[in-house]
């Protein structure tokens, strides 16, 4: 089950509360000193919203691997340092179903498709002001970065988070708020899967 959705969407709380497995796709951030990384247009800032960002091959390794096994091992990583300090194991007991949530979730519905390890695509969406104060209220208690870093982030990714939303739907993830969140994931729970032409 891939759960997508802006930043501060609400992601891990709901992937908390339906007491499967959790993949954190977060993980597979890339490290801040990869020459890779991209900037924010017109800016010094990395760009964390990018999917270049991300790995998103080790990603669907992983997820094929708990698909095929039941367990992968995964990265350790340190949004405040930008860093993976070390790497642990995710065994989810050959339970027929898990979750993998993060931001960059819809990018790589297509090749979990075509992988066959798809249950559902999901993109949580609700108020642009309500994911900001979210957000913000995450990453200063989490100290993920800076104070002004985490300022210009938070207003641009207000401004584009419809757009962002429009972007995930169209990558295959269904936008829906929590409600119908837990529904789709409680259907694809009991073996109702999705069919790719519900994307």
């Amino acid at each position: 089950m891939l759960l997508a959705g802006p930043s501060g969407s609400g992601k891990s709380s709901l992937a908390a509360r339906t007491g499967l497995p959790v993949l954190r796709l977060d993980d597979f951030y890339k490290e801040g000193n990869d020459p890779t990384l991209p900037l924010v247009t017109g800016s010094t800032d990395i760009d964390w919203d990018s999917p270049s960002s991300w790995d998103a091959d080790a990603a669907v390794s992983a997820i094929a691997e708990l698909c095929r096994s039941g367990r992968t091992a995964v990265p350790v990583y340190d949004i405040a340092t930008s860093s993976r300090t070390g790497t642990g194991t995710l065994d989810i007991n050959r339970t027929p179903l898990f979750v993998a949530e993060g931001i960059f979730a819809a990018d790589i519905v297509r090749r979990c498709e075509e992988l066959g390890v798809l249950a559902d695509a999901l993109c949580l969406r609700g108020r642009p002001s309500t994911t900001f104060r979210r957000r913000l209220a995450r990453d200063l208690r989490e100290g993920r970065k800076s104070v002004p870093f985490l300022l210009r982030r938070g207003w641009r990714l207000m401004r584009a988070e419809r757009g962002i939303v429009a972007r995930q739907a169209r990558l295959g993830a269904h936008p829906c708020g929590k409600a119908e969140a837990l529904g789709r994931l409680a259907a694809a729970a009991a073996g109702r899967c999705r069919t790719p032409s519900a994307a």
